[in-house]
């Protein structure tokens, strides 16, 4: 074989290996340019949807995560803490940029979320503190606030004082201690007395019936009663009709469901607590998609702390609003979070 031969089979082979080379490093880069443009992934998983806000707080979460360009996979557990810990490890397995957790059991869920984040998975709290985990964020309402503007608003309606019933929330749940505490430094010192007290396993509102009843059966010189939420309070409110006391009877809650603002300009509910559940829910994910991205927000949290147990974990709250009939145009319907027409549906 002639020289100018030679150099022309070698002259091909080193073109060759380089064409080759090339379309290896392209599809490399091209791997590399569809993982870098691969949306987000947040898992949300839910207690249930039973509370009516529930609802509200997904929609608007997975709308504003969507709108900054992540995918949000939602589940709900349907109050099983087994199943939330399930759908938990799922989202590990997936390999979830973040996970956000409103928790069945704050208690029960510290190891799952721990394993997430050994795998490098960001977390938040979502309205109830998980215990011990260290999360990267805890997002909710003030909720010691909360049993605050209900005890000011009870004591307010019973200046003379007097025995009431409190008919709260899930044990598990750790925002029932924050408005339990509330509330009862709230009427220190009124005269009121809490003659009876419960608590609701899941926020079952069949309980909260089945309990005033209970209460009723030991004393009915009764001024008021607390309830954990509106939910609950429905059904306290028919045990007092039940027993001539509706209307009579103050009876505070919170969330300002549709049928606690009918209640209330109706005047068998006293007040509730408004919570701006779709500002909260916007804000969450908002924080959701930063923390994910890897910035900072420690300014926007202004150094507020909440401790889990073990850590101190970065905090963001947002105030509740007592809202009662005189009130209520310029708080839930201003708002838009209920239609007057609605709220107003069965007055005449």
């Amino acid at each position: 074989m002639s020289m100018e031969k030679r150099m022309r089979r070698w002259l091909f082979f080193v073109m060759l290996a380089l064409a080759l080379t090339g379309c290896g490093n392209s599809r490399q880069e091209n791997e590399n340019t569809v993982e870098r443009d691969a949306p987000m992934q947040i898992g949300l998983s839910f207690d249930s949807f039973v509370i009516e806000r529930w609802t509200r707080d997904r929609d608007m979460f997975v709308s504003t995560a969507q709108g900054m360009g992540a995918q949000v996979n939602v589940q709900v557990a349907n109050g099983d803490v087994q199943e939330q810990i399930s759908q938990i490890e799922y989202f590990i397995k997936k390999k979830m940029d973040v996970i956000v957790v409103i928790a069945i059991d704050g208690n029960a869920l510290t190891d799952v979320m721990k394993k997430a984040q050994e795998e490098g998975i960001k977390i938040i709290s979502y309205d109830r503190l998980i215990d011990n985990a260290n999360a990267d964020l805890y997002i909710s309402f003030d909720n010691e606030m909360v049993g605050t503007l209900m005890g000011e608003r009870l004591a307010a309606e019973c200046p003379e004082g007097g025995n009431i019933f409190t008919i709260n929330g899930s044990p598990t749940d750790n925002n029932v201690t924050d408005v339990v505490k509330g509330f009862t430094e709230a009427i220190e010192g009124t005269g009121l007395r809490i003659v009876y007290t419960n608590y609701c396993d899941n926020w079952l509102a069949e309980l909260a019936y089945d309990m005033v009843n209970e209460g009723l059966s030991q004393t009915d010189d009764i001024v008021g009663v607390m309830c954990g939420n509106d939910d609950l309070a429905s059904q306290a409110i028919k045990a007092l009709a039940e027993n001539r006391l509706a209307g009579k009877v103050p009876v505070v809650a919170q969330d300002a469901e549709l049928s606690a603002c009918q209640r209330i300009v109706e005047g068998t509910q006293t007040m509730t607590v408004y919570k701006p559940v779709e500002e909260l829910a916007k804000k969450a994910a908002e924080f959701a998609v930063k923390i994910g991205r890897g910035e900072d927000i420690t300014a926007e949290i202004d150094g507020k702390t909440a401790f889990d147990g073990t850590y101190d974990v970065p905090c963001y709250y947002i105030e509740p609003i007592a809202v009662t009939a005189e009130n209520m145009d310029d708080t839930i319907i201003e708002d838009g979070f209920h239609r007057a027409e609605d709220v107003y549906l069965n007055i005449h």
